[in-house]
């Protein structure tokens, strides 16, 4: 029989005793992204940039167009600055939470 261990959940002021899954345990840990990081939400291809590396872009500006699920996707600018590198190219076939560019603020 295996040994499992439980762990202490907390909701409302109230304690729980409760086993954590194997996929809970071993998930990615969550890193915060650098503000000016450009990550794709899901997986596609890359359908033109926009951007050169040295432009220096302002918040909402038009970054690349990015194809996931059948559907042209804007991608803009989190914050204002100078691109400093572009990860993607036209054509790529990128996975979920790809670093596509990156944006050094001014």
């Amino acid at each position: 029989m295996e040994n499992k261990e439980y762990v202490d959940f907390v909701v409302t002021a109230r304690t729980y005793k409760t086993l954590l899954t194997k996929k809970f345990i071993n998930r990615p840990v969550w890193k915060k992204p650098l503000p000016g990081d450009v990550f794709s939400v899901l997986p596609g291809a890359v359908q033109s940039l926009k951007v050169q590396v040295g432009d220096v872009v302002n918040e909402g500006d038009l970054l690349l167009i990015h194809e996931a699920m059948k559907m042209l996707n804007r991608v803009v600018a989190p914050i204002s600055g100078v691109v400093t590198s572009i990860d993607v190219e036209v054509g790529e076939k990128i996975g979920k939470n790809h670093l596509m560019l990156k944006i050094e603020s001014k």
